[in-house]
């Protein structure tokens, strides 16, 4: 499946679990949702995936961890805040260029109207 094709499918399934559970719900309840969601659309997912940091030659278990790895291509940061701010999207920034992965979304459900809580995020470091 292509990268928009996977997005879309993503998108359609994080609207669907706002459609049924609305705003205001902690993060942790929508990764799960969101992980059945999409596991029931027929997609791999991985949760809370470990990402080490690689220093020069270091590797450093750094405690960081990915939301939603989906299909091992886009990684999924979920939020429920009132706000998207510039350390969410360099969070999702950070954790594309240390996993290597091209496509990113940031969702935060604590909106009214979804679409108006995705950013869709592109790692320009990402090596094919």
């Amino acid at each position: 499946m292509k990268e928009n094709e996977l997005t879309e499918k993503i998108i359609g399934c994080a609207i669907q679990v706002h459609k049924e559970l609305g705003p205001g719900i902690l993060e942790s309840a929508y990764i799960e949702c969101l992980k059945y969601e999409l596991e029931q659309n027929g997609l791999k997912v991985h949760k809370e995936k470990p990402l080490p940091l690689i220093y020069r030659e270091v590797k450093l278990e750094a405690g960081y961890r990915v939301d939603l790895l989906v299909e091992n291509t886009i990684i999924v940061e979920v939020k429920s805040v009132e706000t998207l701010n510039d350390v969410h999207t360099a969070q999702v920034l950070t954790y594309l260029k240390l996993n290597n992965n091209r496509i990113g979304l940031l969702i935060n459900f604590n909106v009214s109207i979804l679409k108006n809580g995705i950013k869709r995020l592109i790692n320009k470091f990402y090596i094919e």
